[in-house]
């Protein structure tokens, strides 16, 4: 198993201010840390450089929005998308980073005020068979995440974003797990995570409030046992929010500080995901 953070914590893009903080990581114990891909202009080749030297392994993150929506009616804004999606795999690439994950299927905190037509689903398919044959190519795996009803209408259980891996059907496009979205639209956690276990390549641990994992209401027991059963050995990935994050604010809604400081949410988190490893595996 690996343990990371998601560098979110602190800024929705990398930049000399968080290297103290990618070394209070390493030295803590995190293996690695998920690094946000919204600015395609950086020198990612260079970052990845860094973070090598530091011992850092890493994964990215990144989003749809409006102006390049996978779903859209419009087939230049879908286009966009795909282009946007492969940019962002270009730069995972240069990163180092093994996985890009994320909401890459549809726009984030976009909505049509009804649920995903066979049109949006048809372009949704389309769009990540040609992200993932691009994915492919750059030795990088796509982990296509459910997203809760308030922040996105294509796919909100991890059923659906596995049917929709299923039918892109290539070995690049897998599915991510994340703990959030599954405490508010999961009946059954044990279930839900069984449903997407043979395309799953990712885990995003995250409380019920994005603050501390292990202090709130996510049925954790229930998380960690059934990752344990299906032989889940990949990144359990913190991901917890400030409020330094205009870039997702609106869809997030992450307006009022949940935790003492990022070095105790970073120290306590990982402490918490050790101690539940160290219970089952």
């Amino acid at each position: 198993m690996k343990f990371g953070l998601n560098l979110l914590l602190w800024s929705g893009e990398i930049n000399d201010a968080l290297i103290p903080a990618v070394e209070m990581l390493k030295k803590m114990g995190y293996d690695g840390v998920e690094v946000p891909l919204f600015n395609y202009g950086l020198d990612y080749a260079a970052w990845g450089g860094r973070l090598d030297s530091l011992g850092v392994q890493r994964t990215a993150v990144t989003v749809r929005g409006v102006d390049d929506n996978p779903i859209s009616p419009d087939p230049a804004v879908r286009a966009k998308g795909v282009e946007n999606t492969k940019r962002a795999i270009d730069c995972a690439a240069a990163l180092g980073a093994t996985h890009l994950v994320g909401p890459l299927h549809s726009a984030l905190g976009h909505f049509s005020g009804k649920g995903p037509t066979q049109d949006e689903w048809k372009w949704g398919v389309e769009s990540m068979r040609q992200a993932a044959e691009h994915a492919g190519q750059a030795k990088v795996i796509m982990g296509l995440e459910a997203v809760n009803r308030f922040e996105c209408y294509l796919v909100n259980t991890h059923s659906d974003v596995a049917k929709l891996a299923r039918e892109v059907n290539h070995p690049n496009c897998r599915v991510m797990y994340d703990t959030f979205h599954s405490n508010i639209e999961e009946k059954n956690v044990p279930a839900a995570i069984r449903a997407c276990a043979d395309v799953l390549c990712h885990v995003h641990i995250s409380e019920n409030d994005r603050s501390t994992p292990g202090t709130g209401n996510v049925r954790w027991a229930e998380n960690f046992d059934t990752l344990k059963a299906i032989n889940y050995d990949g990144w359990l990935m913190i991901e917890a929010f400030g409020l330094a994050l205009p870039e997702l604010a609106a869809a997030t809604k992450i307006w009022r500080r949940m935790f003492d400081s990022e070095e105790q949410l970073a120290r306590d988190g990982l402490a918490f995901m050790k101690a539940e490893y160290a219970k089952r595996w």
